[in-house]
């Protein structure tokens, strides 16, 4: 195989970020934030009274978590499993109550805070970040749709970092089309449409973030045995009320920290665990589920190619070998900053956009702003992986392709490879299309 990049590429040194040879693998033992130099026992003592995490108000919390995650990056690659060194430090620093309200208490946090703090985690780890992601989506679900009672039973444990949430969405016959469902619920005692009695729910699905370590589940089924596929609930499901089957491996050639495989889930729950109005996910969904998650998503693709970025740049400027002044270098850097800019600035107006539609009570159910959803998550992915596809061209075969550069670029490919197929964007450019025929204005961003 002949060596594709710049010629003359020194190769980095591999020592420092050397990746672990098969007979070297071990899990290195979770970092506890709260043992820092920098948390002091009056701060401990300060936080315990208020029952918060003793460190989740440290201006310096978010670098040691980045810190963590990028330690045990490697090990859940390789292993193809759950970070859960990574995820327990997110629950320590208070992360999982990230979006819960101050007075249940969480961070109190917003979307702009969520945008930012992804892409930081992303530049660790990217499975990490998405699982956090996620767990965040599902959070905003319940803050904006679930049920009073609902809510005080699980925020307080959510921001004491007691539970993390997994979505259940993707089914063997719906496929990842969020908004229909083929399982129904079923009334065991009272009346399915009703906030009371009991439902059964039995669940397959082939794709599950997390699935394996969740200690709660947002769960989409068909409303009732006699509704259609459309007619959607979602429903929260506790692990403890159900029994949780796992019925295939994630083996994957990128997210492998994800741990996102099958999973059939059976057990009772509550009526009033129903979030929104019975049948009436769409609601949910096009409020919480899908711009969290595209904004979500694409902050965690653009963080994770721009810590790659950032780790090149630096290799650049110490590589003797190099020449940075070369007008071919710098054309081949300009265009992976190009298209991190375009994402960055799209990204940052769509959730600016999204607030806005919040605050004035409005609804994001309209054509153009769907389009402009869609497309934030078609850029991100495409435009994403791009930049690290360019980036591996110009380190070249060892220093870019090899799973034993310290740059670790070739994890960064595999990962943002599935970004596209995560929600297909063949999915959603047909989608577009159906949509922009009803947006008769055009309204662009």
């Amino acid at each position: 195989m002949t060596d594709t990049g710049l010629r003359g590429a020194q190769r980095p040194s591999a020592p420092r970020g050397r990746r672990p040879q098969p007979s070297e693998r071990s899990t290195p033992p979770a970092q506890t934030l709260a043992s820092t130099p920098s948390a002091t026992e009056t701060d401990k003592a300060a936080f315990a009274e208020r029952g918060q995490p003793s460190c989740c108000e440290e201006p310096d919390t978010l670098a040691r978590l980045v810190e963590v995650l990028a330690e045990h990056a490697d090990a859940a690659d390789q292993a193809a499993a759950f970070p859960e060194e990574s995820v327990d430090a997110l629950r320590r620093a208070g992360y999982l109550g990230f979006l819960v309200p101050t007075e249940h208490g969480g961070m109190g946090r917003d979307l702009a805070g969520l945008v930012e703090t992804a892409q930081a985690l992303a530049g660790g780890c990217l499975s990490t970040a998405m699982i956090w992601v996620m767990h965040c989506q599902q959070v905003d679900v319940l803050v904006r749709h679930a049920g009073a009672h609902l809510l005080d039973r699980l925020l307080p444990r959510i921001a004491r970092g007691e539970l993390y949430l997994a979505s259940v969405t993707t089914g063997p016959v719906t496929g990842g089309h969020l908004l229909t469902a083929a399982e129904p619920l079923r009334h065991v005692t009272g009346d399915v449409s009703e906030a009371d009695g009991d439902l059964w729910l039995e669940r397959t699905a082939p794709v599950v973030t997390g699935g394996g370590q969740a200690e709660g589940f947002l769960v989409t089924m068909r409303a009732a045995q006699d509704a259609g596929r459309h007619s959607v609930s979602l429903v929260y499901a506790d692990r403890s009320a159900l029994t949780v089957e796992s019925t295939g491996r994630w083996n994957t050639l990128g997210m492998r920290g994800t741990d996102s495989g099958p999973l059939r889930l059976r057990g009772t729950v509550p009526a009033d665990q129903v979030i929104g109005t019975p049948g009436g996910f769409r609601r949910v969904a096009t409020d919480s589920m899908i711009p969290l998650a595209h904004l979500g998503w694409s902050a965690c693709w653009l963080g994770a190619a721009r810590g790659a970025l950032r780790g090149l740049l630096g290799w650049l400027r110490e590589s003797s070998a190099h020449d940075t002044s070369s007008p071919l270098v710098r054309e081949r850097i300009a265009r992976v900053r190009l298209e991190l800019e375009l994402v960055s600035a799209y990204l940052e107006r769509m959730r600016e956009r999204v607030d806005e539609v919040r605050a004035a009570g409005d609804s994001l159910d309209s054509p153009a702003l769907q389009i402009q959803l869609n497309t934030l998550k078609l850029a991100a992915s495409e435009l994403s992986f791009s930049a690290v596809d360019r980036m591996v061209q110009l380190a070249g075969l060892w220093a870019g392709y090899s799973a034993e550069s310290p740059l670790r670029l070739e994890r960064a490919l595999r990962d943002l490879r599935s970004a596209a197929l995560n929600y297909a964007n063949d999915r959603l450019l047909t989608a577009n299309g159906s949509l922009a025929l009803l947006d008769r204005k055009v309204g662009l961003l």
